[in-house]
């Protein structure tokens, strides 16, 4: 077994998405190895910090970065996979006899390690166990009528556990089939609606479908299910996809340490906004952020969750993870939510993403909301920046339509009326678009860098 700070077999992989990754990471499982996946955008001194972390006995890349690899790799082998089928990896494969007996391992042994974004500090390993990607996998083939009959657009990158461990795992666990694309384009994916009966994708994924024209003539009637994630899903989008193709998208709630925790239901309302309901097996709860305490019906506070889709903790970081779980076994995620009194649950932000403004707290996506709904905006992300007066002024950074008579004033006087005025924002900033990760999440810590010192000296004439 291996252990969250002990040496094992452990495989670091930066390769494009292929099959054969794919291939990889069950020969991994079976092997009884602990697969690390890593984004390959990553640079090489990033995939150095990794490495010194993890210590993997083996390291996968692409045939062209051998040689820049194989300097950071330390004591790690170093083998070749290329996205066409090519590679030391697949020569050696060759010479193996077919016939292979899988290495036993237990529930609670660690199946992968998964790297946090690491926005506000060191990035940790998550650990999922075998368990934990079992457990979830089950849930969601039963929880969204998952069968042999399916066919999945899978266009998501497979370094993520969107891609990796909900799409992926969810089809082999089901006996369903793929159609597996390299990367996601629209054209490829409306040409292929025809031929499939899901589709698991990021909302940017939707925003762009509707902004083809080829939608519009796409055939939809073997569809059964959108299922959008790893990113909040702005009602506009939902609506504007069901006005155009006549499907509700199914939005859920999950994260790296955790994979899936809720989701809205198969059967019966689909609430946009929202992420529906705790899976099978799972339990959801609201506290208030400082004291822990369970708050009400629709209050906002910290979600934590409980289950078995819950990871093991952070890779050689036991205060961390310590730090992170409650007495009881509830892990503290870090998401703002509340519950509404159906059950239904809505993520407001992260909790680093609060705003501490004079004293008050206020939630990023209330501004947001308000901000969205207002003519010739597109979307918006809200941050505090550090206020000489305030302690944090509240700052929204807004992406407008083209064309749009749309300036600082027209916003702040937009919001008089809807938000209190310790909410309105103190500066209206404008940018072509927001910066966004790899899923689709928008990253406000590079917006609170871009616009660091604003309040240094106010301008005249911003809101106060």
């Amino acid at each position: 077994m291996c252990s969250s700070g002990s040496v094992c077999r452990l495989v670091a992989v930066q390769v494009e998405k292929s099959p054969e990754a794919l291939l990889l990471y069950l020969a991994c499982v079976r092997a009884g190895a602990v697969f690390l996946p890593l984004n390959p955008g990553y640079a090489l001194r990033e995939v150095e910090y990794f490495v010194q972390d993890a210590e993997p006995r083996l390291m996968v890349c692409p045939p062209t970065k051998q040689q820049h690899v194989e300097g950071i790799a330390g004591t790690a082998l170093v083998e070749t996979l290329g996205q066409r089928g090519d590679g030391s990896l697949m020569e050696r494969a060759a010479t193996e006899p077919a016939d292979f007996a899988d290495r036993q391992r237990g529930p609670d042994d660690l199946a992968a390690i998964l790297y946090t974004s690491g926005t506000t500090g060191r990035s940790k390993g998550a650990m999922p166990t075998h368990d934990n990607l079992a457990s979830n996998a089950r849930a969601l083939v039963e929880h969204w009528r998952f069968t042999s009959n399916d066919v999945l657009i899978h266009a998501l990158p497979i370094f993520h556990t969107h891609g990796l461990f909900v799409a992926s795992n969810v089809v082999l666990l089901s006996g369903a089939s793929m159609l597996f694309f390299p990367r996601f384009e629209t054209g490829e994916v409306i040409a292929a609606f025809d031929r499939a009966t899901t589709m698991m994708g990021v909302p940017t994924f939707y925003v762009r479908l509707l902004a083809d024209p080829g939608l519009a003539s796409a055939k939809l009637d073997r569809m059964r299910l959108f299922v959008s994630g790893s990113a909040p899903l702005l009602s506009e989008t939902f609506l504007a996809w069901r006005r155009q193709t006549g499907h509700d998208i199914l939005e859920r709630y999950g994260m790296t340490e955790t994979n899936m925790n809720t989701s809205n239901p198969y059967d019966g309302d689909r609430v946009p906004g929202t992420v529906g309901m705790p899976l099978p097996g799972v339990e959801i709860r609201i506290t208030e952020p400082t004291s822990g305490e369970l708050v009400g019906v629709d209050e906002i506070g910290v979600i934590e969750v409980r289950g078995p889709n819950v990871f093991k903790g952070y890779w050689r970081m036991p205060e961390k993870t310590a730090q992170e779980f409650r007495p009881d076994g509830f892990f503290i995620t870090g998401d703002l939510g509340r519950i509404d009194g159906r059950g239904y649950i809505r993520i407001v932000g992260r909790g680093k993403d609060l705003i501490i403004s004079g004293g008050l707290n206020i939630y990023p996506k209330e501004v947001e909301t308000e901000i969205d709904l207002l003519p010739g905006v597109i979307e918006s992300a809200v941050i505090g920046l550090a206020h000489p007066d305030f302690g944090e002024g509240v700052t929204a950074v807004v992406v407008g339509s083209p064309g749009a008579a749309l300036d600082e004033a027209a916003v702040i006087r937009g919001l008089e009326h809807r938000l209190a005025r310790y909410k309105q924002p103190k500066r209206v900033l404008f940018v072509d678009e927001l910066p966004r990760n790899t899923m689709g999440k928008v990253q406000k810590n590079l917006l609170r860098q871009m616009f660091e010192g604003l309040y240094a000296k106010p301008p005249s004439g911003a809101a106060d």
